[in-house]
């Protein structure tokens, strides 16, 4: 079953933020992972969430996006955005079983 890595992030350094996405997205696809929201924009709908920057990435099941977040092909971006900004990451099962 597919699984998504949500992700709310607060930027402090714009432009190494910058050379952290040319690094991340051969990462992400190697791992056969893809961006479904890369940054768009976003609307607080309810409560007082209001996210700086909004990205999902859907991989083919939890082990690939776990194997990617903590490989090494990511270790240096990861390493470069935790320098320059603050994350909240959360790992999602992709089922409608609600």
């Amino acid at each position: 079953m597919p699984a998504y890595i949500i992700v709310d992030v607060k930027i402090n350094d714009r432009e190494v933020y910058e050379e952290y996405k040319k690094l991340t997205t051969s990462t992400v696809t190697a791992y056969g992972g893809e961006f479904i929201i890369r940054g768009g924009k976003t609307e607080t709908l309810e409560g007082t969430w209001n996210p700086e920057r909004f990205v999902v990435l859907k991989f083919p099941d939890a082990t690939r996006a776990k194997q990617w977040w903590s490989s090494p092909e990511y270790a240096k971006a990861k390493s470069l955005r935790q320098s320059v900004a603050a994350t909240q990451m959360i790992l999602a099962d992709g089922t409608a079983n609600g």
